[in-house]
């Protein structure tokens, strides 16, 4: 494969443009973490700390009150906590291995939460927990997918239809027009409002329920909806486990319901973010590659031939100029990638989407005799859409 960037010397080449992000992103993570690490420790480690010292007081008093010797205390408290954690509480919670039980369990599985209240405890489970989470994780992984691809369908119908009822217009929109990118799909930008909205509307309103339902605090049945749909599923509060509730059957299929939209929901936003973020360190190392060939430039160095980033130019087999991300405005030779480059590049990004997800999901691989998109598009979003297309890139240099 060609190197691409300033001629023979400055930009690097596929790979290394990948390395370059690959090693960039990571270390945006890392700060990223660093930082969260901080702000989170700052917060909660003074709590930690009294409640600690709360404890040992409380524990000492019990102790002495009734002339219990700390170690066989601490002894005893061991066996309450082995309890705990075979599904034994103090309150009058429900059974956790009854049938609605294991079917919460294995709803919490294959969607990747893992609230963790529930855990096999025979080895005859543990094994089969292996088997069955490979497939259905796999499985729920693709239908998330199939569901983005609607969602986007859905979405196109509609911006084409509220385009059509437009006062003054006799066509319906066309590819380009507000809110559509090419081939007629949704941009971005109008995917990202309407999962951030539906995402949004639906924390709210199953907080509502969810604090209503179980006597949580709003802000905490709110805390547990973004910890649920988002599957990161910390296990402090779960729904669902109180023995008793109004309406038993139905907030059971209410519960369900409504942590099946809101997963689906969060992984479709996240992947839509995740499209924004590959752009933004894209054009972060297309800046910091123009401002490298224009050193070399004032030192006598090769002149830069195309722009690295969204929007870049590449020259055709005929030596026209070609432009990627699908916005259509021809530029000349080494001129810098703008912030209104980075954003007219995302108009094509879902149609692109949409098309890996596609091919992902048939097993289609992606012809030879179609060009690729060589954008920042190229390697795909989410964990099929990706690893389709590193097998075709495989595949071809074979």
């Amino acid at each position: 494969m060609a190197g691409r960037g300033c001629g023979g010397g400055c930009g690097p080449g596929r790979a290394n443009e990948d390395n370059a992000r690959f090693l960039l992103l990571g270390a945006l993570l890392a700060l990223y973490l660093l930082g969260g690490a901080a702000v989170f420790s700052a917060l909660e480690r003074p709590h930690e700390r009294q409640a600690r010292q709360r404890w040992e007081e409380r524990l000492a008093g019990f102790g002495r009150r009734h002339n219990l010797s700390r170690d066989a205390l601490r002894g005893f408290l061991r066996h309450f906590e082995e309890a705990a954690a075979a599904g034994v509480r103090v309150d009058g919670a429900r059974p956790r291995w009854d049938f609605p039980g294991a079917f919460y369990f294995v709803g919490t599985v294959v969607s990747t939460i893992g609230f963790g209240m529930a855990t096999p405890a025979t080895v005859g489970g543990k094994v089969f927990l292996i088997v069955y989470g490979l497939l259905g994780c796999s499985s729920t992984l693709l239908f998330f997918n199939l569901f983005l691809e609607r969602l986007i369908t859905v979405i196109a119908h509609v911006t084409r239809w509220c385009g059509a009822r437009r006062p003054g217009r006799r066509a319906g929109p066309r590819a380009g027009s507000p809110g559509l990118a090419a081939a007629g799909k949704p941009s971005v930008r109008v995917v990202l409002l309407a999962l951030g909205a539906a995402s949004l509307a639906l924390c709210c309103g199953a907080a509502a329920l969810y604090a209503a339902a179980e006597g949580w605090g709003y802000l905490d049945a709110l805390y547990f909806c973004f910890v649920a749909f988002s599957t990161i599923g910390f296990g402090d509060l779960v729904s669902g486990q109180q023995a008793r509730y109004d309406g038993r059957g139905l907030y059971r299929v209410a519960n369900f319901v409504l942590l099946l939209s809101g997963v689906c929901c969060l992984y479709s936003l996240f992947n839509v973010v995740s499209i924004l973020v590959r752009q933004a360190v894209n054009w972060a190392l297309g800046r910091a590659a123009g401002a490298g060939c224009r050193r070399g430039r004032g030192r006598g160095g090769p002149p830069r031939r195309n722009a690295v980033g969204p929007g870049r130019v590449r020259s055709g087999s005929g030596g026209a100029a070609e432009t990627d991300g699908g916005s259509g405005a021809r530029r000349l030779s080494g001129e810098m990638v703008s912030m209104k480059d980075l954003l007219a590049a995302n108009k094509a990004s879902l149609a692109v989407l949409q098309k890996q997800l596609s091919e992902a999901a048939s097993g289609r691989p992606r012809r030879a005799s179609t060009p690729a998109v060589d954008d920042e598009f190229s390697g795909g979003v989410g964990a099929f859409a990706i690893m389709n297309s590193r097998l075709a890139e495989t595949s071809a240099d074979r």
